[in-house]
């Protein structure tokens, strides 16, 4: 497994203030999705600045907001295995999202701590 990206992801019902705030510390918009889970609706923008750094922030009718770590892997599956072998779980009712483009999961460490694992699937 090859980690190909690490960086934080802001889930969020008011992406759009988040948007700004990050667009006044001088990140740009990458690229969003737009994906549907079979339940939710959510959209999710990829930032980057000069420097570097990214942050993804995701529009999603959450209760309250929440800061995961986003692992981009090469191969989901193989990464998918090794977290929940190790104890990792995903949420109540949580799934594994699906698009022409990318594969992700939110998943919780054994102490609690959260992240989104994702494969970004190219032609």
């Amino acid at each position: 497994m090859k980690i190909t990206a690490f960086n934080p992801l802001i889930v969020t019902k008011d992406a759009e203030n988040v948007i700004k705030l990050f667009g006044a510390l001088g990140f740009e918009k990458r690229h969003s999705l737009d994906a549907n889970t079979g339940e939710t609706d959510f959209t999710s923008v990829r930032m980057k600045n000069a420097e570097g750094f990214y942050v993804d922030v995701a529009n999603v009718p959450v209760e309250k907001d929440m800061t995961l770590i986003r692992i981009n892997v090469d191969d989901f599956d193989e990464a998918f295995s090794f977290f929940t072998a190790r104890g990792f779980k995903t949420p109540e009712n949580g799934k594994i999202v699906e698009t022409k483009t990318n594969k992700s999961v939110m998943l919780i460490s054994p102490s609690g701590f959260a992240f989104d694992l994702c494969q970004h699937i190219k032609d």
